[in-house]
């Protein structure tokens, strides 16, 4: 720490130190961000410093920093006597596996990460030039808050920081790693981002905290009751990755990464593959089972599919009746998003159509292909759903669908029944490439419910009503619930046999790599918000 008026007041006892040792004493301060004690504070929570976990993100010896000798300017509350270069974050850009990466890192060892005028105004000035030169910018949040000594400016810096967070959205990726507090204002400049990652017992999110709470609501809750990892992982889905330590959390930015280009004029990285290996799965075969009832793990149809190893997967403990993640087939990074009839059946409700939207409009920013492996019986009914909207949460995916210009292929392999199989990347709605398996049922809606609304006057007069019922469910059955009348429409490509999967959306994707689609003309949309 210094003061601003006597910028070498920790060596005021030594003789005037050269142009070249007042530098080298200045980098040592800034590195020291506030100082040993502070640094040995964070490490006893389990924490890393700014500058150690930019050490672990970026590749060795390429980090640039900027803005290093910054100092606040406020007077106010005794501020003119503390000063620390750098002002609580460290800014700069560097390389992941030799791709160009802006970072910024909130320093917890000065003023407790607080936000002021000059930290915002460094943040501010990356996040013009990844925007200027077209390349991700991570976040690594760790504060406090506002500084609330400098009063407005400091909310002022927030929203300027919102400003650029909402410019930059669709034309580079933004990801915020929240690995400390992270309250008030500060949580909106994250949620704007397209991914968040927490870290597990040692950062939190929250509009207001508890002490609020209990004030007004009279609730007795936990910072990490409210707003920790597993809150906001399995309850809000505020947050996409929950992770068990900071390490962790920095090596899934880098995988997260590898799946997506710089910028939305960029593709997504493409790995070599070797397209001479046999591409069959005979697993797939038998992983649906025999009775149309009975669920199974949409995971195991994914992995046989894409690349060995492949596959991460987004809002795990999310709206678990669907699955969304990045994978790739044959090098090719895609998104994937598929029902998971292991929970609830894999129906649509308010949190699954939500998830899966948010997912479908990234890639669709920025290029990434999308898969779409559907097995939904239909809508969640009930009026909990109903009240809290599930008519325009629903509609946000099928919006998002609609929308995308992206190559879009689905696999239908069991049922695709009544307006959730329009909404999950239907022919209809814009899909490239659709395909059925054998066991594929495609109605408006299972066959007993079909037979009871169309045949009710003819069970109800038949002598043994359950016997007519059961005929009337096969006869429903043999005409509707197939793959083929929709083939003969042209709205299924092609049924295949589930063991060709993987060969044909090889293909596909490769035949859809040029894929050029229009919008009409227009500012934006208004999805259904």
């Amino acid at each position: 720490m210094q003061t601003e008026t006597s910028p070498g007041a920790n060596h005021a006892n030594l003789s005037k130190p050269s142009k070249t040792q007042l530098l080298d004493q200045k980098n040592a301060e800034a590195e020291l961000g506030g100082g040993q004690k502070r640094i040995d504070a964070q490490h006893k929570k389990g924490k890393l410093t700014a500058r150690e976990r930019i050490a672990l993100l970026l590749d060795e010896g390429s980090f640039e920093e900027i803005g290093k000798f910054v100092m606040h300017r406020t007077r106010d509350f005794g501020m003119d006597k503390e000063h620390y270069l750098g002002d609580g974050v460290v800014t700069g850009y560097g390389t992941v596996d030799g791709r160009l990466i802006y970072v910024f890192a909130q320093d917890f060892t000065v003023f407790g990460g607080a936000l002021s005028e000059t930290h915002a105004e460094k943040i501010c000035k990356l996040m013009d030039l990844a925007l200027q030169n077209g390349a991700p910018i991570i976040g690594l949040n760790d504060s406090g808050g506002a500084r609330i000594q400098e009063g407005v400016l400091s909310l002022a810096g927030y929203a300027d920081i919102f400003y650029r967070n909402t410019r930059a959205s669709g034309v580079i990726p933004q990801l915020s790693a929240v690995m400390g507090p992270c309250a008030g204002g500060a949580v909106y400049s994250p949620a704007i981002t397209d991914f968040i990652f927490m870290v597990e017992n040692t950062s939190y999110m929250f509009v207001t905290g508890p002490n609020v709470v209990k004030t007004v609501t009279h609730e007795s809750v936990t910072a990490e009751e409210l707003g920790g990892a597993s809150t906001h992982s399995t309850k809000s889905g505020v947050t996409h990755f929950s992770c068990a330590n900071e390490l962790a959390c920095i090596q899934n930015l880098k995988q997260l990464l590898s799946y997506i280009p710089q910028n939305c004029e960029d593709e997504p990285p493409m790995l070599a593959y070797d397209a001479g290996g046999d591409e069959m799965r005979p697993a797939l075969n038998s992983i649906i089972p025999d009775n149309p009832n009975q669920p199974y793990d949409m995971r195991g149809v994914i992995s046989e599919l894409v690349d060995a190893d492949t596959f991460m997967e987004v809002h795990t403990n999310f709206a678990e009746n669907i699955v969304v993640g990045f994978a790739r087939i044959g090098g090719r990074s895609i998104g994937v998003v598929g029902n998971q009839p292991a929970v609830l059946a894999g129906v649509l409700d308010i949190n699954a159509s939500t998830k899966a939207a948010r997912f479908v409009r990234f890639c669709d920013c920025f290029n990434v292909p999308l898969l779409v492996l559907e097995d939904v019986p239909g809508f969640l009914p009930g009026t909990d759903q109903e009240w809290n909207g599930i008519i325009t949460n629903g509609a946000k995916l099928l919006y998002a669908f609609c929308e995308a210009t992206v190559p879009r292929v689905t696999v239908i392999t069991r049922k695709a029944y009544g307006g959730a199989y329009d909404v999950m990347n239907s022919k209809h709605i814009g899909a490239d490439m659709n395909y059925a398996w054998p066991s594929a049922e495609i109605a408006v809606m299972g066959a007993s419910g079909a037979a009871e609304i169309i045949f009710k006057r003819e069970i109800a007069e038949a002598d043994d009503p359950q016997a007519k019922l059961q005929e009337k469910v096969l006869d429903y059955t043999e005409k509707f619930a197939n793959p083929y009348r929709a083939a003969h429409r042209g709205y299924i490509d092609e049924v295949i046999m589930p063991d060709q999967t993987r060969h044909k959306l090889i293909r596909a994707f490769k035949m859809l790599e040029n894929k050029v689609a229009t919008m009409p003309k227009k500012k934006h949309g208004n999805i259904p918000l």
